[in-house]
């Protein structure tokens, strides 16, 4: 009884907490997320992750801080890197809800007791059974450097562009929705076959290792951005 005590206690002493948290700690409105640096949430105000909700202990889950929003969360929820402008542009740990925001890219993944989004599996699971897939580099924003890795548009999500870092990784680190973005040519650059994705000032620039796999790609990317979910058949050859 002692220990069923004690436990209600802390659970209203936690109540409490983030009851006061919600209503003294200054949060960031949506729009100055990565413009300015947050006030952190103190680690002392939480007993789990103000995301998923899991309670934090000592060994598998650990507080980590989104760099953005300023939120406790555990590695899980805050496994994802995005540029920060008030921190020069660099890269650093956010949750996942910013990182969305702040990247415009959708994340799938397991929750409670849904099935198992497609970022958890296999690079070459969703390989076999893909529209197209293939080595690709995403440059950064100056064109300068960028993120070669293994890019795959799957048949039962041809929507999407799912990003692997390696061809046989268990697990996809982000994606792009295509539906709605516009494919457009490059005029080759260093020996470079580069073309862009764009919507609106959200522009993604790609290096491919042919022109016919330029071709290629760019051809898939505007099937899927046009909504065109059919697999390329005779009318395409015709065309």
């Amino acid at each position: 009884q002692d220990a069923i005590d004690r436990k209600e206690k802390r659970s209203e002493t936690f109540k409490t907490a983030v009851h006061g948290l919600e209503a003294d700690t200054p949060a960031l409105k949506t729009e100055e997320l990565g413009l300015r640096a947050p006030q952190w949430v103190r680690d002392n105000l939480v007993t789990m992750c103000m995301r998923c909700k899991e309670p934090f202990n000592a060994l598998t889950r650990r507080r980590h801080h989104c760099r953005a929003c300023g939120y406790v969360v555990c590695a899980r929820c805050s496994d994802y890197r995005a540029e920060l402008r008030y921190d020069g542009n660099r890269p650093n740990r956010v949750c996942q809800e910013c990182y969305i925001f702040l990247t415009g890219h959708t994340v799938l993944e397991e929750r409670e007791g849904k099935h198992k989004g497609i970022l958890e599996k296999g690079a070459a699971e969703v390989s076999s059974r893909s529209l197209l897939c293939g080595s690709l580099q995403l440059l950064d924003k100056n064109g300068k450097g960028g993120t070669r890795g293994w890019f795959v548009i799957p048949q039962d999500d041809p929507l999407v562009l799912y990003i692997y870092a390696a061809p046989q990784d268990v697990r996809a680190h982000t994606s792009i929705p295509l539906l709605g973005y516009q494919v457009k040519d490059l005029p080759q650059s260093d020996s470079r076959h580069l073309f862009q994705l764009a919507q609106s000032r959200q522009v993604y620039t790609f290096v491919a290792d042919s022109e016919e796999l330029k071709r290629r790609w760019m051809r898939a990317m505007a099937r899927s951005a046009a909504g065109l979910t059919h697999p390329q058949g005779e009318d395409e050859e015709a065309e």
